[in-house]
C-alpha cells in the first residue's frame, strides 16, 4: 500500500511539474514596433515564439527608434511591445505616459561598413578612414538622427573621433561632404550600399554580421561599446527634434545599450509578457540574439523595478 501511495504521489508530483513548465497559452493579435537594427533577430526570435504559442498572429513593424516612438505619441498607433535600439528614447518619450518601464537587454557598437567593390576597400583601416571618406570619388551614407539612434550616434562617432585622431573640425568636415545619402533608419542605407551609389555606410556591427558584410573595428574611444569609457563617450552631444516643433533634445553619448518595454495600453497583455519573457530568456531569445551579434546586458539595474511584472523580473536587477 505504501509503495501504491509513494508511486500514485510520484507520478502526480511529474503531472504537475510538467503542467508548470509547459507555456500557458496565448492567442490573438501581437503588434510589436522595433528598431531596424532588430529586424534579423526579430523575425527569427518570432518564429521560435510562434513555435511554442501558435495562436499568437506576430504583427511587426521595423521603424527608426524616435520614429517607432513618435508612432505611439503622436500617431496613437496601437502597440504592445517596443524595441528601441537605444533605451534613453523609451524613458525619454514614453515613460510614464506611455509606459511605466524599460529593459535594457542587448548592446552594439558602431562601424564602418563597405563591399568588396567599394573604392579603396583594400586601403581603408582604422587610422585613415576618415580621410577615404572625404576623398572626391567616395561617397558614403548615415542614417537621419531625427529618427533613429543610429543616425545620432554616427555624429557621436565623428565627435569623439575629433579627440581621439587630434583632428579638429573633422566631424563639420564628414557631414558637410556628403548628404546625399541620409535614410530614416540604418538598415535602410543597406540597399544604397548594394547598389554601389555609395562606398561606405557608418552602420552598427551586429547588422554587418547578419547580413555578412565587411565592417571596420573603430577604436573603442569611439565605437559607442565600451562601458569603461562612459565619462568620454559623454563628451559627444547631439541635439535632435523634440516632441514639439522647433524643440530640441541633447543626445548625450553612451554605450550602446538596446531598451524594449510593454505599452500600458497594450491591446494584448498575455501575449506581450509571454514574448518578452521568451526574448529576454537566456536560452531562447538572447542566444538568438547574441548569434546575430548582440551581445547581452542581462541583468541591468532597473529604477522602475516596482512597476515590472513579476515574471520579467529575473531579467532586471533592483536599482541600488
Amino acid at each position: 500500500m505504501k509503495k501504491l501511495c509513494f508511486s500514485l504521489s510520484f507520478i502526480l508530483l511529474i503531472c504537475i511539474c510538467c503542467f508548470a513548465q509547459k507555456p500557458q497559452p496565448v492567442s490573438g493579435d501581437l503588434v510589436i514596433f522595433h528598431a531596424g537594427s532588430l529586424s534579423v533577430p526579430m523575425k527569427d526570435i518570432a518564429a521560435a515564439f510562434k513555435k511554442l504559442h501558435p495562436e499568437v498572429n506576430i504583427l511587426m513593424e521595423s521603424a527608426g527608434s524616435v520614429e517607432s516612438a513618435r508612432k505611439i505619441t503622436e500617431l496613437n498607433k496601437p502597440c504592445d511591445i517596443m524595441a528601441s535600439a537605444d533605451y534613453k528614447v523609451i524613458d525619454n518619450m514614453l515613460i510614464p505616459k506611455f509606459a511605466d518601464w524599460n529593459i535594457k537587454f542587448v548592446s552594439n557598437e558602431m562601424c564602418i561598413v563597405y563591399s568588396e567593390k567599394s573604392r579603396y576597400a583594400g586601403q581603408i583601416n582604422d587610422k585613415n578612414w576618415f580621410d577615404i571618406l572625404l576623398k572626391k570619388d567616395v561617397a558614403f551614407g548615415r542614417a537621419d538622427p531625427n529618427t533613429d539612434p543610429c543616425g545620432y550616434r554616427s555624429l557621436m562617432t565623428l565627435q569623439l573621433a575629433e579627440k581621439y585622431y587630434r583632428k579638429p573640425g573633422l566631424a563639420k568636415m564628414v557631414t558637410d561632404k556628403d548628404q546625399n545619402y541620409m535614410r530614416p533608419k540604418e538598415v535602410d542605407l543597406l540597399a544604397v550600399l548594394e547598389s554601389q551609389s555609395v562606398d561606405y555606410i557608418f552602420l552598427y556591427k551586429s547588422v554587418a554580421i547578419q547580413h555578412n558584410l565587411k565592417y571596420l573595428v573603430l577604436p573603442s574611444e569611439i565605437n559607442l561599446k565600451d562601458p569603461k569609457l562612459t565619462d568620454l563617450y559623454n563628451t559627444a552631444i547631439v541635439p535632435i527634434n523634440g516632441k514639439e516643433p522647433g524643440q530640441k533634445v541633447m543626445m548625450k553619448g553612451e554605450p550602446m545599450i538596446y531598451g524594449i518595454t510593454m505599452l500600458n495600453n497594450a491591446p494584448n497583455k498575455p501575449a506581450a509578457l509571454a514574448f518578452l519573457k521568451f526574448l529576454l530568456s537566456k536560452e531562447q531569445g538572447i542566444r538568438i540574439l547574441e548569434n546575430d551579434g548582440q551581445p547581452s546586458v542581462i541583468p541591468q539595474q532597473n529604477p522602475n523595478y516596482d512597476k515590472i511584472p513579476a515574471e520579467l523580473r529575473p531579467f532586471i536587477k533592483k536599482q541600488q
